[in-house]
């Protein structure tokens, strides 16, 4: 079989000219010049070719376009989650809420599913530290010998690691917190990242990453058999949640972090937070939604959903269609104002009364009282009314305080309280800290504004601007201020803040991995495409992408050849086609790089708003020594993007992996 260079149709191998529009088969010659398609970020255009032709890429350039609903479909696509749907050898769904400052997991049996959906279990044997209390979550800690092995997560991370430097023994541990905003505020995230622990020592992410999961995915196991359930490993469906405004790098970065701690990749999710806490108050009874109906809400109700989590923000908008299912209106968008940006202030306001020596002194002497220090103020975060008048009481360490004032200061806690710019609002009684209620808001104002700015400019968006309803969930959403703030901001919405809106992320994505098609369109968040040359056009294209050959011909290298744009509405399992020729030896594989942009219509792979996703190596099982027609499908309206490519010849699907750039 070959492909026609013209009007891209198949034809078959023993005809000599198209079927359709009767060009003559074409031979190619061998490149001559630049010959980097085997590495390269961009690709060879005499050795691949895609559906479009210089009048089409033209034309997919102008400032006309508009987005489009893309639903071309592909059933074979192994990554397609209705045919993972029909897998028939699970029995139970475990998901991993893999949060900034807490994580946890829930699991539900197949069997209640069909009959009793919101039979859901969480873990609740979690010892909340010195105070022993039980928790549904445990803080995202992770502690490693030195070693770099293993120690302990959670809790028990936190405790153990104080215990270390109490007995001054801890120099050489590693000590994670907090650090799932790596993969947000990179830019790009690739297999070589690298972040510190507390103390500034460099590990590799992944590394940390995977054994973070790996204790969540054992502690799970532990806990199954001890309950007796009889279920085993290769009978778990597991889903691992991350926020929906990640970049596609991240959520792969999840995925191998999952597999890489012992989940089977064929039996691993990726839910995207604010679509799990959605369907799972599709669930939820009227009590538990402050009067609101999901479940019996009519085809075409829409709604705002806006997941305020440890470490971001997360909005979109749902509406509700037949056959109890949910599609896309916006594309997810949001930012780092979640719940530890309030903790962020809540620190500088102890640096601005103490100075931060001594603030870094008692977190690297008594870690312990500088943990329970924020461990009340999520309290605080909870509790605090918008109409409060009286001061906030905080416990503080007290001893360990006074102690690294009279070290570093040359004065006692109480003198330096007397000092600092907050005198007039901060005093102390009996060892705690009475703080004025104006200035405990403000400490989350910025915070409370930065959620209110992204709701208003998702409701100046045509398609949300008859959204009548807003779905407060999350553990930030708990948030008295924050609750008053965003039903000041938009009084003429209903704001619905469900019961256990802290838990809706985790047991919605129990949920979603029983009906992972429940979502049956999303919106493209960027535009993704791959790089190509065309004949060099001076009047579109400038002369920095020129490119001579050794005949003199001239090329714009490094065009946005489009696959699928931002804004555009996708079906979920949506494939798009793109046929490649390729001319290279069997020894190497060939490598196809995929770019995305924050624009509607990128011109150049190099140029501001546009990255390299990472590339996907195609390696061939049987030799050949002439050119290769690929047809690479693109799978875009999942949770992830997936790309297979198939060996036109021979009909062979053709192995790849999808690599990080």
């Amino acid at each position: 079989m070959w492909v026609c260079f013209n009007c891209h149709e198949f034809n078959d191998a023993n005809k000599d000219k198209c079927v359709k529009c009767e060009t003559p088969r074409q031979q190619r010659e061998k490149p001559k010049g630049r010959n980097e398609h085997k590495s390269a970020i961009l690709f060879d255009r005499k050795t691949m070719y895609t559906r479009g032709t210089p009048e089409g890429w033209q034309k997919a350039t102008k400032t006309t376009y508009e987005p489009q609903n893309v639903t071309e479909k592909l059933e074979s696509v192994s990554l397609s989650p209705r045919k993972m749907e029909q897998d028939p050898d699970y029995i139970l769904v475990a998901a991993l809420d893999f949060g900034t400052a807490y994580s946890g997991y829930a699991f539900s049996m197949r069997g209640n599913f069909k009959t009793d959906p919101l039979k859901i279990h969480a873990n609740q044997a979690w010892n909340a530290g010195g105070r022993q209390l039980l928790s549904l979550k445990t803080p995202t800690c992770l502690l490693l010998n030195p070693e770099k092995q293993f120690d302990a997560f959670g809790y028990e991370a936190e405790n153990k690691y104080s215990d270390l430097v109490m007995d001054d023994e801890h120099s050489d541990y590693f000590f994670f917190r907090r650090f799932k905003m790596n993969l947000h505020n990179k830019k790009k995230v690739g297999n070589d990242l690298i972040i510190e622990d507390i103390t500034g020592k460099p590990m590799a992410a992944l590394d940390v990453f995977t054994l973070s999961i790996k204790a969540l995915v054992n502690h799970l196991l532990e806990l199954l058999e001890k309950q007796g359930t009889g279920v085993k490993p290769e009978e778990i469906r597991w889903v691992l949640t991350v926020p929906a405004i990640w970049t596609d790098s991240a959520k792969q970065f999840m995925r191998k972090g999952a597999v890489q701690a012992g989940i089977p990749e064929n039996k691993l999710f990726i839910a995207l937070e604010p679509e799990a806490a959605s369907i799972f108050c599709q669930y939820l009874p009227t009590e538990k939604l402050n009067g609101a109906d999901f479940k019996m809400a009519k085809p075409g109700t829409k709604y705002m959903v806006v997941d305020l989590g440890g470490g971001t923000a997360d909005l979109t908008v749902h509406e509700k269609v037949s056959n109890e299912n949910l599609k896309e209106l916006c594309s997810a968008t949001g930012n780092n104002c979640g719940g530890t940006s309030v903790d962020e202030r809540f620190l500088q306001m102890f640096v601005d009364i103490f100075g931060r020596p001594v603030m870094n002194s008692l977190k690297e002497e008594d870690p312990s009282s500088y943990l329970d220090l924020f461990r009340d103020f999520e309290t605080v975060k909870r509790i605090i009314e918008p109409d409060r008048n009286t001061k906030v009481t905080i416990s503080i360490p007290y001893p360990s305080i006074n102690k690294c004032c009279l070290k570093l200061l040359n004065k006692d806690i109480d003198s330096a309280v007397d000092a600092s710019m907050y005198a007039d609002k901060v005093t102390l009684k009996g060892g705690k800290l009475r703080i004025a209620p104006e200035l405990v808001k403000n400490i989350f104002k910025p915070t409370i504004e930065s959620i209110v700015s992204l709701m208003k400019d998702i409701f100046e968006r045509a398609q949300s601007s008859d959204v009548s309803q807003i779905l407060l969930v999350g553990g930030f959403s708990e948030c008295s201020l924050v609750q008053d703030a965003i039903k000041r901001a938009f009084p003429d919405k209903r704001i619905i803040n469900p019961d256990e809106a802290g838990l809706a992320v985790l047991k919605g994505a129990c949920l979603f991995g029983h009906k992972p098609d429940y979502i049956t369109s999303r919106v493209m968040r960027f535009t993704y495409g791959t790089g190509i040359s065309l004949p060099f056009d001076a009047n579109i294209h400038d002369k920095e992408h020129l490119v001579k050959e050794e005949d003199g011909e001239e090329f714009c290298d490094g065009l946005f050849d489009v696959i699928v744009r931002k804004n555009d509405t996708v079906d979920i399992g949506t494939a798009i086609e793109h046929n490649f020729t390729v001319d290279c030896n069997d020894e190497e594989p060939w490598e196809l790089s995929l770019y995305a942009s924050t624009k509607e219509k990128p011109m150049f792979v190099d140029e501001t708003g546009c990255t390299l996703l990472g590339s996907m190596k195609i390696s061939f099982s049987k030799a050949s020594d002439t050119e290769r027609e690929l047809r690479v499908a693109f799978l875009f309206g999942n949770t992830e993007l997936g790309v297979t490519a198939t060996d036109i010849l021979t009909g062979e699907t053709v192995s790849s992996t999808f690599n990080l750039n």
